[in-house]
């Protein structure tokens, strides 16, 4: 098969999950089936349930997959919600993997609206989803507009940026990436990135509801009282490594009482388990030069106990 893309930080997912000897690891966002091959072949007894909401990356990992076909379940949804539905089937859980961004297929298929050059202006991971990108662009009021290029983008002209596109899609909506992004790079000035980087960010970032996703996520994990098992996350922005920074530390803390408490009333005992990976594990150079889309990702690693 032609693997259209490269998985990040994949030796040391591997190292993460080397010691699980039996039961099933998630892999929440299957992709194309990289970390999930290369977990099926380190870990010989390990069964594995594969989750994508994009059906055109689970019929591909049911490929490449296919000679593991008896240790692999798929699951067609989104990361969020599946947690519950394996809850309710009854699988022997040790290891959750989720890597929280977007695949190197979803970015270079034109007709998928994720580039630069895309001829659509789309950008669903899931094709089943009612909100584009191109409502969101050509429909939401300036200040929703404002709101995600600010929160998602972290742009620091998100209004001028929002009032740029509102003006110019009274003339004209916007039909495709290709014209957003030229518009984007001719109005709005950038040193380092393509000046359409941080919008197509946030503009993605709302289609999916990726934060709120990885939010009910790591809620869903909590809500499985599950000991000794092992949650590892892979972030490509500051936006979603903050997110699961936070939820460690508040995960890891004996005593939950309020900052002006004087003294402890919750019983100090209240710790979910600890965190494995005091800094985040980043790639190194090798592979940042192999995949340069691989240098902003980050790796934390939990244990419930």
């Amino acid at each position: 098969m032609q693997i259209p893309h490269t998985p990040v930080l994949l030796n040391e997912v591997k190292e993460v999950f080397k010691d699980i000897k039996s039961g099933y690891i998630v892999d929440c966002t299957v992709g194309y089936g990289g970390h999930s091959e290369a977990i099926l072949s380190s870990n010989k007894d390990v069964k594995l349930i594969c989750v994508d909401q994009d059906i055109e990356a689970i019929e591909f990992s049911k490929k490449r997959l296919d000679r593991f076909k008896d240790r692999v379940v798929f699951i067609n949804k989104r990361f969020s919600s599946a947690i519950d539905d394996i809850k309710s089937r009854g699988y022997e859980l040790r290891g959750v993997l989720a890597d929280i961004g977007v695949s190197s297929l979803q970015l270079d298929k034109s007709e998928r609206g994720f580039g630069f050059n895309s001829q659509v202006l789309d950008m669903r991971m899931d094709q089943n989803s009612s909100l584009s990108a191109y409502e969101v662009v050509n429909y939401y009021p300036k200040e929703e507009l404002e709101r995600i290029f600010k929160e998602y983008g972290e742009i620091k002209s998100y209004k001028k940026l929002a009032n740029l596109i509102v003006s110019e899609r009274v003339k004209k909506p916007f039909e495709s990436a290709k014209e957003l992004s030229s518009f984007i790079a001719k109005n709005m000035a950038s040193s380092k990135l393509h000046p359409a980087t941080l919008a197509f960010q946030a503009i993605r970032i709302e289609v999916n509801q990726e934060l709120e996703e990885l939010k009910k996520l790591l809620e869903n994990l909590k809500n499985l009282n599950n000991l000794n098992l092992l949650v590892a996350i892979i972030t490509f922005h500051s936006l979603e490594d903050k997110i699961v920074k936070s939820t460690f530390k508040s995960w890891s803390k004996n005593c939950i009482c309020p900052s002006g408490v004087l003294k402890c009333e919750c019983g100090n005992n209240n710790s979910l388990g600890k965190i494995i990976t005091k800094k985040p594990i980043i790639p190194r150079g090798e592979e940042v030069d192999k995949n340069p889309r691989s240098r902003s990702s980050k790796l934390r690693v939990f244990r419930f106990c």
